[in-house]
């Protein structure tokens, strides 16, 4: 009866063990996935176009030194209320029209996604406040393994690729 009692001891002491083990190596992986993509991405170029009010654009260059594709799933800032990701591309109707990006952008491994006024480019809707040029912006980037990047982009004056971000205007309609 002691040794059996003496067995199952030991069995459970192991058991243990070798949970321990595999919790704590879980613990470490699962660390260096969410901090992954947002390590090999850098942003360069970041602007947002000047906007008294309403909704207005940010774009940037983002560049992925890692050996695998990353994904941008969503975007923040307190310089408005609403931030989505868009893409302008021709429409049902034949007219250039933005919409939300499905499933964000991907950068590829080894490349560079740009974001530029008539093409991908971060949505900011129901600004908070006016944005002037020379103002800053800092906007925080989550990718699909929710790591975070944040950076900070100058507000400028533009008037370039006659897109227009102001609601109810038709110079470019915005899908929903």
């Amino acid at each position: 009866m002691i040794a059996r009692t003496t067995r199952l001891g030991v069995l459970a002491a192991v058991a243990a063990l070798a949970l321990t083990g595999c919790a704590t190596g879980t613990s470490a992986s699962s660390d260096e996935a969410v901090s992954a993509a947002a390590d090999v991405v850098t942003v360069s170029d970041a602007w947002v176009k000047a906007a008294d009010e309403g909704m207005t654009g940010a774009f940037a260059e983002l560049e992925n030194d890692g050996s695998a594709d990353v994904t941008v799933v969503a975007a923040s800032t307190d310089a408005a209320a609403m931030v989505e990701l868009h893409e302008t591309a021709m429409g049902d109707d034949g007219e250039m029209a933005m919409s939300e990006v499905d499933g964000g952008f991907v950068v590829t491994a080894g490349g560079t996604h740009v974001l530029e006024p008539g093409a991908d480019h971060i949505m900011l809707m129901s600004l908070t406040g006016p944005l002037a040029a020379g103002d800053e912006v800092t906007i925080t980037l989550t990718f699909s393994d929710e790591s975070t990047l944040e950076f900070t982009a100058p507000v400028k004056d533009f008037s370039g690729a006659n897109e227009n971000y102001d609601e109810g205007e038709d110079d470019m309609e915005m899908d929903e």
